[in-house]
């Protein structure tokens, strides 16, 4: 990501939430991404292949569902942290590709905890005392 994760400061105050939001953002994009890995690697072949379309139906509906969740937390998240639109929308559309959504997982969870981290800093030096 070509952002610092110096870019926006969180507050001190939002630390708690914003670790919430991540953790909701990486729940729903790995199950989001474990579905569309089952819809496409097992579903897809059995489909075509095999003429039984069971799959794609008990993974492909609740994918689509939960993708549309992906997208709210991935907001939420990009809202919390100060991502790019352009960021945000790489992140929203990596739940569309087949084990992309884990990618974008990983380097999303990478700036946010440097982010934090940051603002964790940030909140003990100005709670540390003045000598």
């Amino acid at each position: 990501m070509s952002e610092s994760a110096s870019a926006q400061h969180i507050d001190i105050e939002d630390i708690s939430s914003t670790k919430a939001a991540l953790t909701r953002y990486r729940v729903m994009a790995w199950v989001v991404g474990v579905l569309l890995a089952v819809l496409v690697l097992v579903g897809l072949p059995l489909k075509y292949l095999a003429g039984d379309d069971r799959v794609v139906v008990w993974t492909g509906v609740p994918h689509g569902w939960l993708y549309m969740i992906l997208l709210i937390t991935a907001y939420d998240l990009s809202r919390r942290v100060g991502w790019s639109i352009k960021w945000v929308l790489m992140i929203m559309a990596a739940g569309t590709v087949p084990m992309l959504s884990f990618v974008a997982e990983h380097y999303a969870t990478k700036d946010v905890r440097a982010r934090l981290a940051a603002a964790e800093r940030a909140s003990e030096t100005a709670a540390e005392p003045n000598v």
